[in-house]
């Protein structure tokens, strides 16, 4: 009897542990209408192959009409398949007639490197991905059915782009955003201060002040605004810096919202909070 007992309390922890491991493999048993597609291009402004991963809607299929497009980041040491492997993304995405890409950018903080003339990444992401998804998918061509956002130092990134091609994106999301890069965050968390250095140069580089997205918000004409959506978990170190991105956006009169939840710099916190994103994503862009 106690064999037995016991013998059936190893099969339920193993089962709990598998659970835990995997919520992700379990979350897929149930097939997605939305096709996910791998691809890659020759980037002009880096001179190299990069990866993508798009996200088609479930009506791509069935019809022949354009769809937005949303262009998701991903975050430091991360890598184009993270939002997809992370998160539930292919199930929250199936609520939305919208294309989601997912491109790849290393540590590059979506930046024209201060140090390496070949690391022109947000030439990268702003000129060449796009132009490769409209040639690729039957996509919007038009700002107002263009969106972009990401996690961390890809919510920084996101913003930056949208600030600077301000014709180009009617929407612009950050989860955690990594806001200070270009500031003092090196010195805030020295772990990252030899990336930094690389990408935008030493303290006082004009790399740095044409980087920065206070002051970029600062200097956009009312109209060249898009559409700011914010969120950052209570337990999060890039608190701060969000709430003061946020009081500028109130500030400058600017459209956006700002959620603050409970929740820290994880992956838990971000496959919650992309659900929101891709509804108010999905409120803003053009459907045509």
């Amino acid at each position: 009897m106690r064999q037995a007992l016991v013998r059936c309390l190893f099969v339920v922890l193993a089962a709990t542990c598998t659970a835990q491991v995997s919520p992700k493999a379990a979350g897929k048993m149930a097939q997605s209408c939305v096709r996910v597609q791998d691809g890659s291009f020759h980037s002009a402004a880096l001179d190299r192959e990069m990866k993508y991963r798009v996200l088609l809607p479930c009506g791509y299929r069935t019809g022949s009409g354009r769809f937005p497009v949303l262009y998701l980041l991903h975050g430091l040491y991360g890598d184009y398949l993270n939002w997809d492997t992370r998160t539930h993304l292919e199930r929250y995405a199936e609520k939305y007639e919208m294309i989601v890409v997912t491109p790849d950018a290393g540590d590059s903080w979506y930046t024209n490197s201060a140090t390496d003339p070949k690391d022109k990444f947000e030439d990268y992401i702003a000129k060449d991905l796009v132009a490769e998804i409209d040639g690729k998918f039957r996509t919007l061509r038009s700002r107002h059915s263009r969106a972009i956002a990401g996690l961390s130092m890809g919510g920084y990134g996101a913003l930056k782009v949208a600030l600077r091609y301000h014709d180009d994106f009617a929407f612009a999301g950050s989860l955690s955003g990594a806001l200070d890069a270009p500031q003092d965050l090196g010195d805030k968390r020295p772990e990252f201060r030899d990336q930094l250095l690389k990408v935008f140069g030493p303290p006082g580089n004009t790399v740095r002040a044409e980087n920065n997205v206070f002051s970029l918000l600062q200097n956009a004409g009312p109209k060249d605004l898009p559409y700011f959506y914010l969120a950052c978990g209570s337990a999060d170190d890039f608190l701060p810096v969000n709430r003061a991105f946020a009081a500028q956006l109130s500030s400058r009169g600017a459209a956006y919202e700002y959620h603050e939840t409970a929740g820290g710099h994880a992956w838990d916190y971000w496959d919650r909070s992309v659900q929101d994103l891709l509804r108010a994503a999905a409120s803003v862009v053009s459907k045509s």
